[in-house]
């Protein structure tokens, strides 16, 4: 009777060590799944183009920036990011970190960094290359659909720094 109830108690704790590792495997999966969408937009941001990045976001993904709505993620590219994009010489990331919450079948990341963007210069216009350094954060909401993690709300804002 011993050895039945002690073989009992030895499945009970395998089954529940099994499952509670299966479940960091999924979780860490999960959470790698989503810092690389985060990190496909930063670095098509960082190449100056917005092509690929329509797939990491749902079609009706809500895009807020400096506390003002900027529509869905498409209207968001063809009246704001897209056109000021052609005004960059680069655009570069720096010291960023990132924070990222899985809770099925949402996750929710923050992310901190400086930007550094150089304007390129306008004869035309008058205008100098120039440079400006922000401290950015960015908050986004992520769900996933039929196995992919898409960005259906993101928030960014900034403060700019003396250079």
């Amino acid at each position: 009777m011993k050895i039945l109830k002690l073989i009992t108690l030895l499945t009970v704790f395998l089954l529940t060590v099994n499952l509670t590792n299966a479940q960091d495997t999924s979780y860490t999966k999960d959470k790698k799944e989503v810092k690389a969408v985060m990190k496909a937009y930063k670095d098509a941001i960082q190449n100056l183009t917005t092509e690929g990045t329509f797939e990491l976001f749902t079609p009706d993904a809500i895009i807020f920036e400096q506390g003002k709505l900027e529509g869905t993620y498409k209207e968001y590219i063809s009246h704001h990011l897209g056109p000021e994009l052609g005004h960059f010489k680069s655009f570069i990331f720096s010291d960023y970190e990132i924070q990222t919450t899985v809770n099925s079948p949402y996750a929710y990341t923050t992310e901190n960094y400086i930007y550094t963007i150089v304007l390129k210069g306008n004869k035309t216009k008058g205008t100098k290359e120039r440079t400006i350094k922000s401290k950015g954060v960015a908050t986004s909401i992520l769900q996933k659909i039929d196995g992919k993690w898409k960005i259906i709300h993101s928030h960014t804002s900034f403060k700019k720094l003396k250079i």
